[in-house]
């Protein structure tokens, strides 16, 4: 990470990183209209990953949107982002791709690994003094949710459950359902 890079990090504003979308295509002016669900799906990543996550959704027992959301929040750089080690999402991917991460002691560098319930993440001891983790532990815009069990003196965290649609601190109101329908269709 350059100066620059720590400077622009430094500029941005607290209200700006709070009304960020947990991930980039969850924007509420997209979820309105039947087109708006197709532009939602079309700006996410990898479609075809979705689809996988979806169909796994779907085989679980339970209701598939509560799967579907306990799915995508077991992701490992969304744990990262939830555990407050960095202030946004994007951040959180890019964190977890450059191996700055640990699940139970050893190296993972894939932002979509599948945390289990008590796998502990962990910082990795060269980056607990990066300043964007050090200040992101600090950002007070949004609060740790139950389902982690985090220290941020250790800069550990215990995945403790999955969580449900509830659990999850949305910024805007999700309907897992909609996306559902979606799928079922095609």
């Amino acid at each position: 990470m350059t100066i620059l890079d720590l400077e622009k990090l430094a500029a941005i504003d607290a209200a700006e990183v709070r009304d960020r979308a947990p991930y980039p295509w969850m924007h509420a002016e997209k979820l309105i209209t039947d087109e708006g669900y197709q532009k939602l799906l079309d700006t996410m990543p990898d479609k075809s990953q979705f689809k996988r996550i979806y169909g796994d959704a779907a085989r679980t027992k339970g209701d598939t949107g509560e799967n579907l959301i306990g799915l995508l929040e077991r992701r490992l750089d969304a744990v990262v982002y939830r555990a407050k080690f960095v202030p946004t999402v994007f951040a959180a991917r890019q964190f977890v791709n450059h191996g700055h991460v640990l699940v139970n002691g050893k190296r993972v560098n894939i932002p979509s690994y599948r945390v289990k319930e008590g796998d502990v993440i962990e910082v990795r001891d060269k980056s607990k003094q990066m300043a964007l983790v050090l200040e992101a532990s600090q950002l007070p815009e949004r609060d740790v949710p139950d389902y982690l069990d985090v220290d941020h003196s250790k800069m550990t965290a215990t995945f403790v459950r999955t969580p449900g649609l509830s659990d999850v601190p949305y910024p805007v109101m999700m309907e897992p359902n909609l996306v559902i329908e979606y799928y079922a269709q095609n």
